[in-house]
């Protein structure tokens, strides 16, 4: 049900790397859009006490509009900029749950920043992200002609950049919102 993948990091370690002030999260999520890593990250925050910060909301009200109308206005590697910010100022700034946007791994400056902290891959094939997503006009990058075919390129291009960050794969497609939170606070010792 779960396997482990990338370097051995431990949960809370510190290093240079995830900034002076020594605030770190304790976990963040990662995969694509429909692994649930809002639901997932809002259980397992309640779950070990934590709270939960999700980079997508922080540059939204960074922004003052939502993130459809970020790609529309301004073009995807503006939101993409934004979302490198974002993601870097909360490695450094929160200590509990964080749940990173499903493309926020592209930037090679995250994933190395990444490789600091304990970052767990929710996994999800392509027929149950699609049905999760329900091919979501709110997810700009899911929008077009062919959805299916957009989900499944989006993975076949994310997949191994998933897996190089993560220390923990969760696949989902068969787990509920709190299974999958139980099995990342069991796997990694947080509850």
């Amino acid at each position: 049900m779960t396997a482990t993948g990338g370097a051995a990091r431990g949960v809370g370690a510190e290093t240079g790397e995830s900034g002076a002030t020594g605030i770190r999260p304790i976990v963040v999520l990662v995969g694509p859009p429909g692994a649930g890593k809002t639901s997932v990250g809002g259980a397992l925050a309640r779950m070990i006490g934590r709270r939960l910060r999700d980079t997508d909301h922080d540059i939204e009200t960074t922004a003052g509009r939502p993130i459809p109308d970020i790609f529309v206005t301004d073009g995807e590697p503006a939101f993409r900029a934004m979302e490198r910010a974002a993601v870097a100022t909360a490695l450094t700034t929160h200590d509990g749950v964080l749940t990173l946007g499903g493309g926020a791994i592209l930037a090679e400056q995250t994933r190395t920043l990444l490789k600091a902290h304990t970052v767990v891959f929710l996994s999800v094939t392509m027929p149950t992200g699609v049905r999760r997503t329900g091919l979501a006009s709110n997810r700009p990058l899911l929008t077009g002609v062919n959805p299916r075919a957009t989900y499944k390129a989006l993975l076949d291009a994310r997949l191994h950049l998933y897996h190089e960050v993560a220390t923990l794969v969760v696949p989902t497609d068969d787990l509920t919102i709190e299974q999958v939170a139980t099995i990342i606070a069991e796997e990694l010792r947080l509850s």
